[in-house]
Order: structure tokens, then C-alpha cells, then sequence
């Protein structure tokens, strides 16, 4: 038994009849193709990119923790490092980025209960974003993930 990763769920082809260049068996000839949310992705995308820009721009000048900006910008980084990926639907990128995302919806919920205005609502914007991003990027992604489960599922029977 070889231990490879499973790159069906990795393609945003997956499902589509496109194989991965190391797979042994053909698709399935009864396999459905993946029809991509295209909302999902869009929406995926603005939110992440609207993220980053909050991050920026909270940190550098809308309220910053000390005047003149602090280093918090730097946030804003795996953010800004995720979105050409997200842009390209890859859904690898968007199953990680959806888990990262999980830390900034904490933070904004966190500095949404304890900073003073203006820095509460913008942390309330932050949970707000980083939650629309993580449902768009599930809405994107389950289709390909369930279509790759059936294809796991015929090639065991």
C-alpha cells in the first residue's frame, strides 16, 4: 500500500474527468462533472480581499494600538498570500484558507467585546468579513469534496 495524497480533492477539476497525471485507474464513466458556484467564488474573493484591506488599514491608520501604525499590519500578509489562489479558485488554497480565516473571526470578536470605538466596530467588521469569506469558501468547496467522496466510493466497489 503507497501513501500518496489524494489530488481529486486538490483539483478544482476533480470530478470533471481530468486526472491528476498519477492515477492508476480512469474516471468513472458514470461520474458527474462539478458544476463551479461561481457566486461562491467571487464572493469568496471579495471578502478576503476586503479583509486584507481591513486589517491594513485598521492597523495602519483607522485605529491603530499605538498612533502611527504598529506592526499588526503584518496580519494582513497570509491574507494578501492566500488571495491569488483564491482569485485562481483553487480549491486547495480555499480549504486552507478557510481555516485560516477562523483566527481573524476570532480576533475580530475578541476586539469587538474589548476595544473602544472606533476599533469594536471595526472588529465587528472583521468577524463579519472573515465569516462571509469561510461560508463562500465552503459553498465553493463542497461540491468538489462530495464529488470526489463518490469517486472514492465507486473505485472501492
Amino acid at each position: 500500500m503507497t501513501a500518496r495524497a489524494d489530488q481529486s480533492d486538490c483539483s478544482p477539476l476533480a470530478g470533471r474527468g481530468a486526472s491528476s497525471g498519477a492515477s492508476a485507474s480512469p474516471p468513472a464513466a458514470d461520474a458527474r462533472p462539478v458544476i463551479p458556484n461561481r457566486r461562491a467564488a467571487l464572493g469568496a474573493a471579495a471578502t478576503l480581499a476586503a479583509l486584507a484591506l481591513l486589517c491594513v488599514a485598521w492597523e495602519w491608520r483607522l485605529a491603530p494600538l499605538r498612533p502611527g501604525g504598529t506592526a499588526l499590519v503584518l496580519k494582513a500578509l497570509p491574507l494578501a498570500l492566500a488571495l491569488p489562489g483564491v482569485l485562481r479558485r483553487r480549491v486547495y488554497t480555499l480549504q486552507w484558507a478557510s481555516m485560516l480565516v477562523l483566527f481573524y473571526f476570532a480576533e475580530g470578536i475578541v476586539r469587538g467585546m474589548t476595544d473602544r470605538a472606533p476599533g469594536n466596530r471595526l472588529g465587528w467588521l472583521e468577524a463579519a468579513l472573515a465569516l462571509g469569506f469561510y461560508a463562500c469558501a465552503l459553498a465553493y468547496v463542497a461540491p468538489f469534496k462530495r464529488a470526489a467522496r463518490l469517486a472514492r466510493g465507486k473505485a472501492r466497489t
